[in-house]
């Protein structure tokens, strides 16, 4: 059986060597044919709700990497839902996840973003719960009778942690199976050794956009000549797209032009622990990014998008990570800097035209279709699954409209 090690290489060496025959003859990864899209997928207030309702709390969802809960006691707020949740890692090293409402009176229990504790005590009535939910401590618990039977744990939500990642389900009392959802996709996150990942940054990204429409940038770099003409192009091709499809997810490579030197390098020099990483969409709503600032120096970029209650409200939330920990202070510097010019490139072009745009399609009238080219393959495929995950089939384009382009 090979060993971890061999795999890596040879999942790298065979992205490498489609890479080199895409560049070689002129080609590209592409859908069988272009598709249109109805803009009401992008503005319909019935949609966005069922997409809110089902894939934000009734679908596994990236809280965090695992090493942003390093020991027990080590917990983490996740409000990004609208239900409001504690994410902790309990004495006995497993994931838990619970309402962070006290069954008290109903307040808001843990108020810092993160941290450590032993106990969480609301700071309402000071009532205190274990790391596993248990009510712990109560002020006069005695004139309470019987009524803390049944009312003495947090309500809990389903929590899991695999490959480095922590998901949550959002749902009290839902089920969540994380193998199903991963798939065979579970074997190349497993590949990123995320459970080594340590956090360097974190921010928030807001657009006035939907959600959708802000995610679809990350996955096609058809736009780099036009929209990032300074700071995208330079170094990316934008007519080379290495796709691959794991059920809901998918992998995006985008080629580099140092990469067209391959062509005349044995495959020992192609550098490809440096070079190839790429996009890996966990669905339905993170972007995870692979790249490095120097040979030896990757980063990883984690981009979570959750809608607002209006279909145009979205706020991503962006953490990059040293895939192997912080070893030195230049490097952490250099991951901060990768960090504040990735989100420039993001706020100043990508969202910038995701807002403009997305304003658009109200000016339009009803019927109305964007339309996916063949290279687009990821976007076809990203709202195919968020159609079948939510049961509203994507709007039948109006042949009227078609007709008369």
């Amino acid at each position: 059986m090979a060993s971890f090690e061999d795999r890596l290489l040879e999942t790298r060496l065979r992205l490498g060597r489609r890479v080199v025959e895409h560049i070689r003859q002129g080609t590209s990864d592409l859908a069988e044919r272009p598709m249109r899209n109805d803009v009401s997928v992008y503005t319909d207030p019935a949609r966005h709700a069922a997409e809110r309702q089902k894939l934000f709390r009734e679908t596994p969802l990236v809280a965090c990497l695992s090493r942003e809960l390093p020991g027990p006691g080590s917990f983490r707020t996740f409000d990004e839902t609208g239900v409001p949740i504690v994410v902790v890692r309990g004495a006995d090293g497993g994931v838990r996840a619970f309402l962070n409402i006290c069954v008290h009176r109903g307040a808001r229990l843990v108020r810092e973003a993160g941290g450590h504790a032993k106990l969480f005590t609301c700071w309402f009535h000071g009532w205190s719960y274990g790391l596993d939910g248990k009510l712990a401590a109560a002020p006069e618990a005695e004139r309470f009778d019987d009524a803390l039977c049944g009312n003495d744990r947090l309500v809990s939500v389903p929590a899991a942690e695999r490959f480095g990642l922590v998901f949550v389900q959002a749902t009290p009392g839902s089920i969540m199976d994380i193998d199903a959802h991963l798939g065979t996709f579970a074997a190349e996150l497993e590949l990123l050794q995320l459970e080594q990942a340590e956090p360097v940054k974190s921010g928030q990204l807001p657009v006035k956009a939907n959600w959708k429409y802000a995610l679809d940038t990350y996955g096609e770099g058809y736009h780099f000549a036009a929209l990032h003409k300074q700071t995208l192009a330079p170094f990316f091709r934008n007519d080379i797209t290495v796709y691959d499809r794991f059920g809901p997810h998918h992998r995006v490579l985008f080629v580099g032009r140092e990469q067209e030197a391959w062509l005349d390098l044995p495959e020992s020099e192609w550098g490809v622990e440096h070079r190839i990483g790429g996009i890996h969409y966990i669905f339905p709503n993170t972007i995870l990014f692979a790249g490095a600032v120097a040979p030896g120096k990757g980063y990883y970029t984690t981009f979570r998008h959750f809608p607002g209650e209006a279909p145009g409200e979205t706020v991503t939330h962006k953490t990059i990570y040293a895939p192997k920990g912080v070893h030195s202070a230049e490097y952490r510097q250099e991951v901060e800097a990768a960090y504040d010019a990735t989100a420039h490139v993001v706020e100043t072009e990508d969202y910038v035209v995701a807002a403009q745009g997305w304003g658009n399609l109200s000016a339009l009238p009803p019927g109305s279709s964007v339309v996916y080219g063949r290279q687009e393959m990821a976007l076809q495929n990203v709202h195919r699954s968020i159609s079948e995950a939510i049961g509203m089939p994507l709007p039948t384009v109006s042949p009227r409209l078609e007709a008369a382009e």
